[in-house]
């Protein structure tokens, strides 16, 4: 599974699901922005993806697709 598939999902997890324009004022992202990784036309800068593994308690490996199984994000 790619980033764009993983990052939609993440939104799609929520009770209610969220729309684009609600995820992204909960990551500090505009919809667009959310729109464009979710279809895979762009991928996260690094500030982009830290506050996403840290909102969402991700490691950063489960998003960028070198693990398969979303385990906690650890900060040091």
């Amino acid at each position: 599974m790619d980033f764009a598939l993983k990052f939609q999902n993440l939104r799609d997890e929520f009770e209610p699901p969220m729309n684009q324009t609600e995820f992204g004022k909960i990551l500090h992202m505009s919809q667009r922005k959310i729109s464009s990784m979710e279809r895979g036309e762009t991928e996260p800068n690094l500030q982009d993806l830290f506050v996403i593994c840290k909102r969402f308690n991700i490691s950063a490996d489960y998003l960028i697709g070198l693990i398969d199984e979303p385990l906690p994000f650890k900060r040091k």
